[in-house]
């Protein structure tokens, strides 16, 4: 079943003089106003809603989910989008490292590069034997989050965190992302306990966590001691359906859903199984798998997956724990300061923090 989704989020309508001296908004007539429904033999809903703000949510998030988007499909290459992404980025870092101050340093781990994030005061005793693995999003073809995801993590753990820069697509397709992200790891083992170890990530990074630890299983390492696993999916094999309805912005931008027959994320999936199990973690082992916590939100294009992995762990027996945030899109986090994003990364921190074992 196939939803099509048209949402009215602002009409700006006609201004008319009132004969007050006040002047009112006509409603435009070309936008609905109201509510509709058809369901086709097919079984694809063609609806309208008219979708008010939600007052359920802060008034900072109301502030940046009325922030006006595109609908225009963006025209970009390879080369500009990842230009503009590490630019975001670095943009993005610094209002992270006001709120969440860090140190920064760059290095390579197994031969992969990498970026560490430390804490500006000193590790606490109990902690020093810790570390947490950051893959990050970026739709696997850029950096979208190494800095983003590991900044507020490294401050309110009081942890080093290591943001692993695998290698991206399509100039490497899957495996590569995986099989960097387990070098990682593997060489970490030499030094950290696997219990004192959390690998986690959003978006691409939270899709690539559930990889790399099918994998880990696989080749017999022990598991690490949680995963965090932020808008993520587990299973190229079909879509979801938000992703019929969300665009990466919510109910707002530009969203064309791959049609059928076309592979979702091509670019990184290569020439794979669909349903391999390490690519598609919904079609592996799951039992054993360490604690993990899933983060989403009602209006994330990656509910369905994220939810759907989740029942998955559930499945397996894994102490699985999933937080849905009200109203906002996929990794709403990455705007710093919003309320939801500093409870999103404090759930993080205590989730990590409650589940790797700590020195004696």
């Amino acid at each position: 079943m196939r939803l099509r989704f048209f949402v009215l989020t602002l009409n700006l309508g006609t201004l008319v003089a009132c004969s007050n001296g006040r002047v009112a908004q006509q409603p435009d007539p070309s936008i609905p106003q109201g509510d509709s429904s058809y369901i086709d033999a097919q079984g694809t809903a063609h609806i309208t809603r008219v979708i008010p703000l939600p007052k359920t949510i802060s008034p900072q998030a109301g502030e940046y989910l009325a922030r006006p988007r595109s609908d225009t499909a963006p025209k970009q290459t390879l080369a500009e989008k990842r230009a503009q992404t590490d630019a975001m980025q670095l943009h993005d870092s610094e209002q992270n490292r006001a709120l969440y101050p860090v140190n920064i340093a760059s290095s390579t781990i197994a031969g992969i590069p990498v970026r560490i994030m430390t804490p500006i005061d000193p590790i606490p005793a109990n902690k020093v034997d810790r570390v947490l693995i950051n893959l990050h999003g970026g739709g696997f073809t850029t950096d979208s989050g190494s800095f983003t995801e590991s900044i507020p993590i490294a401050n309110l753990t009081h942890t080093k965190v290591i943001a692993v820069l695998y290698r991206l697509a399509p100039e490497h397709p899957f495996p590569a992302a995986v099989d960097d992200s387990v070098a990682v790891y593997r060489e970490l083992l030499k030094t950290y306990k696997p219990q004192h170890i959390a690998i986690y990530g959003a978006s691409a990074g939270g899709i690539l966590t559930g990889e790399v630890a099918v994998k880990i299983k696989q080749l017999g390492l022990p598991l690490p001691g949680a995963l965090g696993i932020f808008t993520g999916t587990g299973d190229f094999s079909r879509l979801g359906d938000t992703q019929a309805i969300y665009s990466v912005t919510g109910l707002a931008g530009h969203l064309t859903p791959p049609a059928d027959g076309v592979q979702w994320l091509a670019d990184y999936v290569g020439s794979a199984n669909a349903k391999d199990p390490v690519l598609s973690p919904l079609y592996a082992d799951l039992h054993g798998m360490p604690p993990t916590l899933f983060l989403t939100s009602t209006r994330d294009m990656m509910l369905s997956g994220t939810a759907i992995l989740h029942r998955a762990f559930l499945r397996a027996g894994v102490d699985a724990q999933l937080a849905v945030f009200e109203a906002l899109n996929h990794g709403f986090w990455y705007e710093a300061n919003l309320p939801e994003s500093k409870e999103a990364d404090e759930m993080i921190a205590r989730f990590f923090d409650a589940h790797l074992g700590t020195s004696r």
